[in-house]
């Protein structure tokens, strides 16, 4: 049963909705060109950067790639690993408007060395905590990262507000002796670098297929007639579920082309209520003004002058 909007406290919920200054991931790769400035032939990759899950697409000037294999790109902490996932179609990234560029395929140098960082990310996760703890800092360390090609390790943590590291950062100087960044980073993109399992049986949409993350808002789970309760609608990061914003446009579509619960219908000579309006299985549930009610098609109302009728076929 749904629960009716007037029994929930929407300043609740309102918490599940995303703080666009949260995330400390996006734009992580460096983009150089658009898809007008790339010749038609030029092969077009999905690549991820294994240590954050963000998703990208990149050139490369050279042989063929093969899926799966690992590949040197620019980013703003400095040149890294990433993996390609697959080739695709540029036909299909007309509304792209950046690519990264890939350097080289990665080296058996490379993939020893991005080993062996491994198990120092490892090592250098222990310390720090021990270290936050020490500090008494609140915050919570995600995971730790060396740069392939550049002397820097990266720390990532979520925080429910700002925290104050300086003096955290120069007690891991001292024992790192290379350059050290820390990055704050908001719920989702904790549960993107993570991942799991959500309520549907299957890994985290952000961390298997996402390629960057969607606003998702209180309107798109009324939109979709959904109990507002936020155990149901939102994820383990505590936010709204990403696939409410995926599923958000068809039934954006539908909206316009089905007649609205709660709203008037003619048919079979006399007015009819709508019900309820089930938009995935395009079905109407009516009741007339004498007491009848009927489960019928959707499509088979038109709006006509602002009022919704049977076609003329029916």
């Amino acid at each position: 049963m749904k629960d009716s909007y007037e029994d929930i406290n929407e300043e609740d919920i309102a918490t599940l909705e995303d703080n666009p200054a949260e995330s400390g991931l996006e734009s992580v790769i460096i983009v150089e060109e658009s898809v007008e400035a790339i010749p038609p032939d030029t092969p077009i990759y999905r690549l991820r950067l294994l240590y954050s899950n963000d998703i990208f697409f990149a050139t490369y000037q050279g042989e063929c790639l093969k899926t799966g294999s690992m590949v040197l790109v620019p980013t703003r902490y400095g040149r890294d690993l990433a993996q390609i996932i697959a080739p695709i179609q540029q036909n299909s990234l007309k509304t792209l408007s950046d690519i990264a560029r890939i350097q080289r395929p990665a080296t058996d140098a490379d993939l020893e060395k991005a080993t062996r960082n491994k198990s120092l990310e490892e090592e250098a996760f222990t310390i720090c905590k021990e270290k936050i703890a020490k500090h008494k800092l609140n915050m919570k360390l995600i995971t730790v990262h060396y740069l392939l090609e550049d002397s820097k390790i990266l720390f990532f943590f979520s925080s429910d507000n700002r925290v104050d590291f300086r003096e955290l950062v120069k007690d891991l100087v001292s024992v790192f002796k290379t350059r050290i960044e820390l990055r704050q980073i908001g719920v989702r993109d904790e549960s993107r670098v993570m991942g799991g399992f959500g309520v549907c049986g299957r890994g985290y949409c952000c961390h298997t297929i996402s390629e960057k993350f969607k606003p998702v808002s209180i309107k798109m789970a009324k939109e979709q007639n959904l109990s507002l309760n936020s155990m149901k609608i939102s994820g383990s990061c505590g936010r709204f579920l990403c696939c409410l914003a995926y599923e958000h446009c068809f039934y954006s579509e539908q909206r316009k082309i089905v007649p609205p619960e709660g709203g008037k219908v003619f048919y079979d000579g006399t007015i009819w209520k709508v019900v309820d309006a089930n938009m995935l299985l395009g079905k109407l549930k009516l009741i007339a003004e004498d007491g009848r009610e009927a489960q019928l098609p959707s499509n088979i109302f038109e709006k006509i002058d602002g009022k919704w009728r049977a076609k003329a076929s029916h």
